[in-house]
């Protein structure tokens, strides 16, 4: 069955790589991004420009706070599945602009769930985040846990996310899944995340930051992990397996292999061929020590959870990484 998927953030690192897949399955897709100034701008375009070139995708550039762009939007693709990846991104950035996070992951997802309320869609599938577990000490996380103390404005969006989507589902009968990701990583992916910002400055031999004394500890997911995982998901909506409540549903999207910052980088240096000049700094303003995803909800629904080896999705990157910017 061909779908027709209209994609949220879609010039983003995960959009990208979903509506990609999402094409070579043979499904339309619309995807909408605003563009905006948060990081490189370049990047954003190159992966808007693979896409291009791609059959059945066409693109909108407009910020979904515009809700009267999204319902005309909505109404002229008439998407059977919306997956909603648009956000403002970053912890550390929500310190400095909290106003962003508020409009786009707030304002923004309303905007999102009116549009799936006016016209009828099978599933809505959105990004929640692994942060919504904040301060819990309890490892593995599980979708079960009570996640009541976000640590950053970033996390208390996500969560609310989650509990605006609960209400539209219990209110208009409107199927969804959050998905928790889990320190997604690989080709493409954010210059802001610590894998991006570390590999490059091992490769220019600059000093990088180990906060919390490199004390932590990440459960990292590899992006086609990620991408099998919603496109699995996306025929599986919450009311087809017996949901009694609301069709609404949360899954964590993690490799359930925490892995030590240490040999994080140890990892990078191998792959870069290069050594790491590293300098200890004490933890940030909200940051967490340790995430770590049980992962055996989605293995029930969807028979798949994320099994990529860092060691295997850093060397990817890598050469990646080396490639793209070996111009530049």
């Amino acid at each position: 069955m061909t779908l027709r998927v209209l994609v949220t953030g879609v010039a983003g690192f995960i959009g990208y790589h979903v509506a990609n897949q999402l094409i070579r399955n043979g499904n339309a897709v619309l995807g909408i991004d605003s563009i905006n100034s948060y990081y490189d701008q370049n990047l954003k375009k190159s992966r808007l420009s693979m896409l291009e070139n791609l059959v059945n995708f066409s693109y909108e550039i407009f910020d979904l706070v515009d809700a009267e762009k999204v319902l005309e939007a909505t109404k002229k693709f008439q998407p059977t599945h919306i997956v909603h990846l648009a956000a403002q991104a970053g912890v550390r950035y929500s310190l400095q602009n909290p106003q962003a996070y508020i409009n786009a992951n707030v304002s923004g997802f309303l905007s999102v769930l009116e549009a799936c309320r006016a016209y009828s869609v099978e599933h809505l599938i959105y990004a929640s985040s692994s942060s919504v577990y904040g301060a819990n000490t309890k490892v593995p996380f599980s979708e079960t846990d009570r996640v009541e103390q976000p640590v950053s404005l970033y996390a208390a969006t996500k969560r609310s996310n989650e509990l605006m989507a609960q209400t539209y589902a219990h209110l208009f009968g409107i199927p969804q899944s959050g998905l928790r990701f889990f320190t997604v990583y690989g080709p493409w992916g954010r210059p802001d995340m610590a894998y991006h910002i570390f590999t490059k400055a091992i490769l220019e031999g600059r000093q990088i930051e180990l906060f919390n004394h490199g004390r932590m500890e990440r459960d990292f997911t590899y992006i086609d992990d990620v991408v099998e995982a919603i496109v699995r998901l996306l025929g599986k909506p919450p009311n087809s397996f017996g949901m009694e409540a609301a069709p609404h549903i949360v899954y964590n999207i993690g490799n359930h292999t925490p892995v030590k910052l240490e040999r994080f980088i140890q990892i990078i240096s191998e792959k870069t061929g290069r050594s790491a000049n590293k300098v200890y700094r004490p933890m940030q303003l909200g940051d967490v020590v340790a995430t770590y995803a049980n992962v055996d909800r989605l293995m029930a629904a969807v028979d798949f959870a994320p099994r990529t080896s860092l060691e295997d999705g850093l060397g990817r990157f890598v050469d990646w990484y080396k490639d793209y910017y070996r111009d530049l």
